[in-house]
């Protein structure tokens, strides 16, 4: 979190006001609750994580094995399994229908 003057932020009165509490030192000013950013989302460890799972996914699914993928990744195979058996992310053939096939081949 950068440093930032004060004096180059806020105006003269709002200063004075803060001065009478602290003088000369940093403090931090949470953003307001409804604004706040979720984990990961500034820094873009979120996003790294989940192209990280999708590809976890997408290599189990082209027939890699737990185990090899805990190598590659450098994961436990508990984690690997985590991963593979979470729902908050499907892996794009699921999500199309193609891994358990089209229901649009299905005749009644």
């Amino acid at each position: 979190m950068p440093y930032n003057n004060a004096e180059n932020l806020l105006p003269p009165s709002l200063l004075s006001e803060v001065q009478k509490y602290i003088q000369g030192e940093q403090i931090y000013i949470p953003r307001p609750g409804d604004t706040r950013l979720g984990w990961g989302v500034k820094n873009g460890t979120r996003k790294m994580l989940e192209r990280r799972n999708l590809k976890i996914r997408a290599m189990k699914g082209k027939g890699m094995s737990v185990d090899d993928l805990a190598d590659h990744f450098h994961l436990s195979e508990d984690s690997i399994k985590k991963i593979l058996y979470s729902s908050k992310k499907q892996p794009p053939a699921a999500a199309e229908g193609e891994r358990w096939g089209s229901t649009d081949s299905v005749s009644a």
